[in-house]
């Protein structure tokens, strides 16, 4: 099942805006845990499942205790789990009767996170400590990773870096920026750098309050390490933000190193778990050869390129702008579906 897309949203930039800015999320009420991390900072988890003993069929596999599967989402950059993607893929699991859980990563959940440091494309020690706390609470359980975008490149890393030891089943990377350095070139031209702009006054946003806080609070270690990154109101691009912010709070020593040591697109030959990439050519984040190519993928990764659907986009429907369909949650579900079937019950 190919992507089409909406015949009026052929264009990369309108498949990428057409969500966050016109569709109206799905309301779902959602459960919210508090996971404490090892150096005591914390991420907040959103679970939307099924009320008890509303499973729909005793004789499904999906609805028992035991082996439902568990879906876990990591955002992208500056997003959370409110995100529409997000939202909308939760919603569409349920529809099968499957719990998910929506990770927030540091300072995303609307509470700046305890550290100054925060969350980065090759982040990869977050997502394990979640995959492995759902793993210890749920050892029977099929557990499968969904990530968007920032969250699609550190799953993708996490899962080479994993090989044979990964403890998921199932894994599906959306719209991953496979090599960073390239990635945040493209963002200095044409229309992309309105992108650029918002994130980059999201990120720097989220700094100062996150330093109005530890001067408030009085940790003024924790202030003095933020301050000492400079003033950032004149920073434009992502090699300069990721060269004064990323690296010097996360170990790295420039953006350089950053992007080499982070950049999935070198990890996607190691990876042992059954995984689908969704990639579109025309997104306008990426050079149009940033995907890995069917070569580069071991026999457990599937890859899907499609010629449209832009930035964690992927909109089709008619011409009637108010009956749009997003494919993702229709076919994300369907390939994980006979994907754990496969690998969990042959």
């Amino acid at each position: 099942m190919l992507f089409q897309p909406a015949p009026w949203l052929r264009n990369a930039h309108l498949q990428t805006l057409w969500a966050p800015l016109f569709r109206k999320p799905p309301d779902l009420f959602r459960q919210r845990e508090r996971l404490t991390l090892p150096d005591n900072d914390f991420l907040d988890l959103d679970w939307y499942h099924l009320p008890t003993g509303k499973a729909r069929s005793d004789t499904d596999y999906y609805c028992g205790t035991d082996y439902c599967p568990l879906v876990v989402l990591f955002h992208g950059l500056t997003g959370s789990s409110s995100s529409t993607y997000i939202l909308g893929m939760q919603q569409a699991l349920l529809e099968q009767t499957w719990t998910s859980v929506a990770v927030n990563f540091r300072g995303c959940s609307g509470r700046p996170n305890r550290l100054p440091r925060a969350y980065h494309s090759g982040e990869t020690g977050d997502i394990h400590f979640v995959l492995t706390t759902m793993r210890q609470r749920f050892p029977k359980r099929p557990i499968i990773a969904i990530g968007y975008s920032l969250g699609a490149n550190a799953l993708c890393k996490w899962l080479g870096e994993q090989e044979k030891q990964s403890i998921i089943n199932a894994a599906v990377i959306v719209s991953a920026p496979y090599e960073l350095a390239r990635c945040s070139t493209r963002l200095d031209q044409g229309f992309s750098k309105v992108y650029r702009k918002r994130l980059i006054t999201e990120l720097t946003e989220g700094i100062e309050q996150k330093k109005s806080m530890f001067l408030h609070t009085g940790q003024h270690q924790h202030w003095q390490t933020l301050e000492n990154l400079g003033p950032l109101s004149d920073v434009k691009s992502f090699w300069e933000f990721d060269n004064r912010v990323v690296a010097p709070l996360h170990g790295f020593t420039s953006a350089t190193d950053y992007y080499e040591r982070s950049s999935a697109r070198q990890y996607v030959p190691y990876i042992q778990t059954p995984t689908l990439l969704v990639h579109a050519i025309d997104d306008p984040f990426m050079p149009d050869d940033v995907a890995p190519t069917p070569d580069e993928c071991p026999e457990k990764v599937s890859l899907v390129l499609t010629p449209f659907g832009g930035h964690v986009g992927f909109v089709t429907g008619s011409w009637i702008p108010w009956k749009t369909e997003f494919w993702l949650e229709d076919f994300i579900p369907k390939w994980l579906s006979e994907t754990i079937r496969q690998e969990v019950f042959p």
